[in-house]
């Protein structure tokens, strides 16, 4: 499996963190909620759910930081919109 790594406003696959393999990045809104805004996974990892991984990890950060997601990647949106169990940390 392939390690997924904390970087600045971002959760990344990858030896560099500027040319990432595959990430997922987010902002934080106030003090509570954070918009993952975008995500990337490049033409040689597509079709493996390496966004679907990253995804579960922002949303087990969020859980970690108490905070809610208020997702703008329509990616994203689609993806916790379909996941029960990503329900407790989507903001309305």
């Amino acid at each position: 499996m392939m390690d997924i790594k904390k970087g600045n406003g971002k959760f990344y696959i990858g030896d560099d963190e500027q040319n990432p393999t595959a990430e997922i990045t987010f902002k934080p809104i106030g003090d509570d909620k954070l918009d993952v805004d975008h995500t990337y996974v490049s033409e040689e990892l597509r079709g493996h759910g390496i966004a679907g991984k990253l995804t579960e990890k922002m949303v087990s950060f969020a859980r970690e930081e108490g905070k809610k997601i208020k997702p703008t990647c329509p990616y994203v949106v689609d993806k916790m919109e379909q996941t029960p169990e990503y329900q407790d940390v989507l903001a309305n």
